[in-house]
């Protein structure tokens, strides 16, 4: 089991504030059901929705959420949490928060990541290579960029600067050009959720967490509610070339989101998270340990940007997306040598967190050997059809 002690640090700090949509996978129903979230009690949603997309869907899914914590609940959070994090099938035990929603990502949002990918590029992948060349690209550019508006004239003016220099490259071209990097992270069902492992192809030798927000927004383009992701990433197979993206981001397990969805209302909104930080913990079995930071005041374009560059007359999402927004963390920590960086060990126990929005917790296993994804769409319309 993972280090979390499940009564006190999974909630957000202002859990009693907060309306918490998650989903529990029941093992009696045997499948999964919606449900709200308190610091008591998990309360079932499954007589108002099927999916946590029909509830987000919803003009009064406040209302509903209130109505169901008025409730007595099914679970004990503690319990669920507990069930969880020891990834304990034979109880109720919490899924990523999200169903039916496409699940999106943005990368190269901050500065500092967007060099890292840069790096990532120019050295092929060979770890070894990248201290060298972040130097060298450090040089170059003085530091500058972080100040820059992507699409600006003055973004302009240095895009110039770095071709005279031979440094441009794709992952510049997204960070400060007119348009954002948007791909497609996990297919729908996909994400695993708290105390699930989080997968790494075996072949890879040089990978990362990435802590990120996650947005969660409906399929009018409203900004509902928000979560915390980790969209695990091969660096080595990206830095050998931009078009291996997906297989670099979309393997068994890579996109791991929850605790739980925070639903905007009164209290908390989408500005609260503006200058949100997301902690990040690594500790592995031999004793490493990587501390990071996703600080999203850096964030070099606005929420909306992203999600805009996402939905809009040019694509629909007629069931809602989620989009993890980017992160600024890029591990440069060495593990195994000097010079070699940070990479997983199986085994690793990844903690993220933030304040508003709660903790994740996950252990890192090999993609391949990790529990294989069997239920997808078919199995949950047929699961849906018990409720009638």
């Amino acid at each position: 089991m993972v280090p979390v002690d499940p009564d006190t640090n999974v909630l957000p700090v202002d859990a009693d504030d907060a309306l918490l949509v998650g989903r529990v996978w029941d093992p009696a129903r045997g499948g999964p059901v919606p449900v709200a979230v308190t610091r008591a009690g998990v309360h079932d949603l499954w007589d108002e929705v099927g999916t946590t997309a029909d509830l987000l869907e919803r003009a009064d899914r406040l209302d509903v959420v209130r109505g169901a914590v008025s409730r007595a609940p099914a679970w004990r959070t503690a319990d669920v949490v507990a069930a969880s994090l020891a990834r304990d099938t034979t109880r109720p035990r919490f899924l990523a928060p999200v169903d039916l929603q496409v699940v999106k990502a943005c990368g190269v949002t901050f500065v500092d990541s967007m060099l890292e990918r840069v790096i990532e590029e120019r050295v092929g992948g060979d770890p070894s290579r990248a201290a060298q060349v972040r130097e060298s690209i450090t040089d170059a550019i003085g530091g500058s960029l972080a100040e820059l508006r992507p699409g600006s004239q003055a973004a302009a003016r240095a895009k110039a600067v770095l071709q005279e220099q031979g440094l441009w490259s794709a992952y510049l071209e997204v960070g400060i050009g007119p348009d954002p990097e948007v791909f497609t992270k996990a297919p729908v069902l996909a994400s695993v959720g708290l105390g699930a492992q989080v997968g790494v192809k075996r072949s890879s030798t040089w990978n990362n967490p990435e802590p990120e927000l996650v947005l969660v927004v409906s399929s009018t383009g409203a900004v509902v509610g928000a979560t915390l992701g980790n969209d695990v990433n091969l660096r080595d197979v990206e830095g050998r070339s931009a078009l291996l993206l997906g297989e670099a981001k979309d393997n068994n397990a890579s996109s791991a989101i929850g605790p739980f969805v925070r639903l905007f209302d009164e209290r908390f909104t989408l500005d609260d998270l503006r200058s949100e930080e997301i902690a990040l913990v690594v500790t592995g079995s031999d004793g490493f340990t990587l501390h990071g930071r996703n600080s999203l005041s850096r964030i070099s374009r606005p929420f909306e940007e992203l999600v805009a560059a996402a939905l809009g007359e040019h694509h629909q999402y007629p069931d809602g997306l989620v989009l993890y927004t980017g992160t600024l963390f890029a591990p440069t920590q060495d593990r195994y040598g000097a010079g070699q960086g940070f990479t997983h060990a199986v085994g690793d126990e990844v903690v993220i967190a933030s304040a508003h929005l709660g903790t994740l917790v996950n252990t890192v296993g090999i993609a391949e050997e990790l529990p294989r994804w069997e239920f997808g769409l078919r199995a949950l319309l047929a699961h849906l059809s018990s409720r009638r």
